[in-house]
């Protein structure tokens, strides 16, 4: 699986053995939107319609087009955790916030 990016949009791409296509859908959203096409050149072209489409027709219908995250998270772990990486945050010389960024940017590569 591979994905693309448009707009702050992404999508996870798969290839389709049985129709022999390349099969797209923007992830984050609640929305479905999905795209296809055959070439990787096409998906390209086919995704960024998808955006701007999705774009339009939200401006159309008078809705807001959802922003894929809004760069809150919240989340509980065990406080064993929690007190390991607010001590490793501050041996850092950074806030806990800025410290688990790095991380989770990290791990998300």
């Amino acid at each position: 699986m591979s994905t693309m990016t448009y707009k702050g949009y992404s999508a996870r791409i798969e290839f389709d053995a049985d129709d022999e296509i390349f099969v797209g859908h923007i992830a984050g959203i609640q929305d479905r939107v999905g795209f296809h096409a055959d070439t990787v050149a096409d998906l390209k072209t086919a995704f960024h319609e998808a955006v701007d489409d999705y774009l339009d027709a939200c401006i159309k219908v008078g809705k807001a087009p959802q922003k894929p995250y809004s760069g809150k998270v919240m989340f509980r772990v065990d406080p064993e955790v929690h007190r390991r990486a607010a001590m490793a945050a501050e041996l850092a010389g950074k806030s806990l916030n800025q410290w688990a960024e790095e991380v989770l940017d990290r791990a998300a590569e």
